[in-house]
């Protein structure tokens, strides 16, 4: 048993980047929590993480470690809510991924109202706008945008959006018509994405497929900056269809190319099972979907 509480230790330690936060989490004394990660370290002869005054950070063999520690630890969490019936009742700390402007759009508010239901899970939200691996960052369910890749993951599907070109009304009065992806390219671009390549923005029009190479004007890190940028009249941008519902709705801006449209993509909600799927796991996923299924018709459309 002390070695699970070491591997707890560790964890928390890890997750939360204190030890004084680590012993919060865990109810315990900081010294405590240092005894069990520095028996941890003795026992394994490495060191697993790195400390100064200001932080605390993972080495190399504690980041090995972290992914494996997680994964024993959920098994047993597993094992024990299985035998007092955890299966049939949910309850636990419920761990949730998703892309950040859907996220906050959709996942939360699905979020909130589950645990109204069910008063005896928690819940931690992590929206990132980037693949997260769940087993090694101990997460139970994603949100998926885009085809899956081959893997051992359980996936529901809940519904596509599009991609779609906007700009401002105020920028399109003042610039040559849109009336053809090649147009793009008499256009300012703004494009959420490192500096790099210029981006391949492909098109459909029934059966005529379009590829144009953009050339952006503008490279930003965040969605939100993006779409600020072209609703302020600054350029053309390409998001998906969800993430300026509020500012088509406002008129703040249009979509251009309207005929045109890329191949929608998927919505996923994804999870391991393990042995079993908790039954926090599983009533939230047929939750979810649900929500989610309702809003696909309207997701698609807009």
């Amino acid at each position: 048993m002390d070695r699970f509480r070491e591997l707890s230790a560790f964890v928390a330690v890890a997750e939360e980047g204190a030890f004084n936060a680590a012993a919060r989490r865990l109810h315990m004394s900081p010294p405590a929590v240092t005894r069990l990660v520095t028996s941890l370290e003795a026992r394994l002869h490495v060191r697993l993480f790195t400390r100064t005054t200001r932080r605390v950070a993972l080495t190399d063999a504690g980041t090995r470690l972290h992914g494996d520690a997680v994964r024993v630890l959920a098994d047993l969490a597993e094992a024990e809510a299985s035998a007092v019936g955890a299966h049939d009742a949910p309850r636990g700390e419920l761990r949730v991924t998703a892309p950040v402007i859907f996220g906050r759009r959709f996942i939360a508010p699905i979020l909130r109202d589950y645990l109204d239901t069910y008063p005896a899970v928690t819940a931690r939200a992590q929206f990132v706008d980037r693949i997260v691996n769940l087993i090694d960052e101990g997460l139970d369910v994603a949100l998926r945008i885009g085809d899956l890749p081959e893997s051992a993951l359980s996936a529901t599907r809940v519904g596509a959006v599009r991609r779609v070109a906007v700009a401002a009304p105020s920028y399109l009065a003042s610039r040559p018509p849109l009336d053809a992806p090649e147009a793009l390219r008499d256009h300012r671009i703004i494009v959420a994405a490192s500096m790099g390549a210029p981006p391949l923005w492909a098109f459909v029009a029934g059966a005529t497929r379009r590829a144009v190479r953009v050339a952006p004007t503008l490279a930003v890190t965040t969605l939100d900056t993006a779409i600020d940028a072209a609703a302020a009249g600054w350029g053309v941008t390409r998001v998906l269809s969800y993430q300026v519902t509020d500012a088509l709705a406002s008129g703040a801006l249009v979509e251009v190319l309207g005929e045109w449209e890329d191949r929608r993509m998927p919505i996923h909600l994804v999870h391991s099972e393990g042995r079993r799927a908790a039954a926090k796991i599983r009533t939230f996923v047929d939750f979810a979907a649900r929500r989610l299924r309702n809003e696909a018709g309207r997701l698609a459309a807009l």
